[in-house]
């Protein structure tokens, strides 16, 4: 954050960077703003187990839709679009679009509003995550993490958390592929037969795309996954912490390079996190580990 604080003397500087952020903090930010600790700690073992290996879908249609799709439409006309009106916020970039202060109240209003259970819901996992580490008091850990943010946040501003973000994006992928690989090699686990019962319990690749007797595709859990692929893939599109990553993007070589490094980084985090929880919740319970 010292060092950071160097390149954070204007306002500008503080919110953009300068807009001078490459592809490598660009994407990784995003990445990472995308896959939190609500990934790890509640969705992946929650619908793998649910649905099988058919939830790793999920992190698929998060790289193409939520990342990919997201890249390609949002990024260069944000840019583009946050310059010419001079807006440095979702809020005020809705002021100066529509030219109404109206919109701009009822922006900031309802990010307020929202962005509240989803911050508790990321520190809270982050809480329990250390908790079950260290063995801290998850309360104690909430308070640690919320002063470091807070410190770096106000000493070095958007290129301190560009940073930190990436530094973060490069400790979840090593984190990711290490798991999946320990996961695999663990001798309780016997990757052939995890497979075949996987698919023999009905929870494979391509699970739950019949209907069931009596009922309308609506009912079957084929339904239920894509909507999750559609709330979890288009829901980033409207947050602004991730939004904001495209206004301070270089230029549109960075844009071309980050669509391609922020899609491989989201198949990997959320491929790998959905395919582990289907896989450990079946075959290493507590007592086998």
């Amino acid at each position: 954050s010292i060092l950071c604080r160097k390149k954070s003397t204007s306002v500008n500087e503080f919110l953009f960077s300068k807009q001078g952020l490459g592809a490598w903090l660009s994407a990784f930010a995003y990445g990472a703003t995308y896959f939190s600790a609500v990934v790890f700690v509640g969705y992946a073992g929650k619908f793998g187990w649910s649905f099988g290996l058919a939830a790793v879908w999920i992190g698929i249609g998060n790289t193409l839709i939520g990342t990919l799709t997201a890249w390609l439409v949002l990024a260069k006309r944000t840019r583009y679009m946050t310059q010419v009106l001079g807006a440095r916020t979702m809020p005020e970039f809705f002021e100066k679009r529509y030219e109404s202060k109206h919109i701009k109240l009822v922006a900031s209003i309802v990010i307020f509003i929202f962005l509240l259970p989803y911050s508790s819901s990321v520190y809270q996992g982050l809480g329990f995550i250390f908790e079950s580490a260290i063995g801290l008091s998850s309360e104690w850990c909430i308070l640690i993490l919320a002063a470091l943010t807070a410190l770096y946040l106000f000493m070095g501003g958007y290129f301190a958390t560009s940073v930190t973000d990436f530094i973060q994006g490069i400790i979840m992928l090593g984190g990711i592929i290490a798991l999946v690989f320990v996961l695999l090699a663990n001798p309780s686990m016997n990757w052939g037969e995890g497979l075949k019962a996987i698919s023999d319990s009905g929870l494979g690749f391509v699970a739950h795309f019949d209907v069931p007797a009596g009922k309308t595709f609506l009912d079957s859990k084929a339904f239920n996954v894509i909507i999750l692929i559609l709330l979890t893939s288009f829901g980033i599109w409207a947050l602004p912490q991730s939004i904001h990553k495209f206004y301070a993007i270089k230029n549109e070589e960075a844009i071309k390079k980050g669509v391609i490094i922020s899609s491989v980084f989201s198949l990997i985090i959320g491929g790998g996190a959905y395919f582990m929880g289907s896989f450990v919740t079946r075959f290493i319970t507590p007592e086998r580990f």
